[in-house]
């Protein structure tokens, strides 16, 4: 498998969400109302995923930007399983599942670039 479909599938899935959170979409809103602290939850996790999107689809911040996605659906994972439940506003599980696939994607990707990782982030190191 190509690394840039690891890379591109969570991209995909990211992006996709941010109109929802970015207008204030009636289902975005209830997710994030049942979260709590809505509206200001729901517009910083919209701007992280943004930059998480851009960041995993440069090659030189590839591994930064999937870790941030590792990052952000590790939390929606959660939200799903301790406060929203799986199925959310009758959706069937879909988002919950999109946030598994992009989470496995981005994971994959950070493995299979461990050692460039590894040396990026020594590199951020002050």
């Amino acid at each position: 498998m190509k690394l840039w479909v690891l890379r591109l599938v969570p991209a995909i899935i990211l992006a996709q969400t941010l109109y929802f959170k970015f207008t204030g979409a009636p289902e975005s809103v209830e997710i994030f109302t049942k979260v709590g602290f809505e509206p200001w939850s729901r517009l910083f996790t919209g701007i992280l995923e943004l930059f998480a999107v851009v960041l995993i689809l440069i090659p030189l911040t590839s591994e930064v930007g999937a870790l941030l996605v590792c990052g952000l659906m590790a939390g929606a994972i959660l939200s799903h399983l301790f406060i929203l439940g799986i199925e959310v506003a009758g959706d069937g599980g879909l988002l919950f599942g999109l946030a598994c696939v992009a989470l496995i994607s981005a994971s994959t990707y950070l493995g299979l670039r461990r050692k460039d990782l590894r040396a990026k982030l020594e590199s951020y190191r002050l």
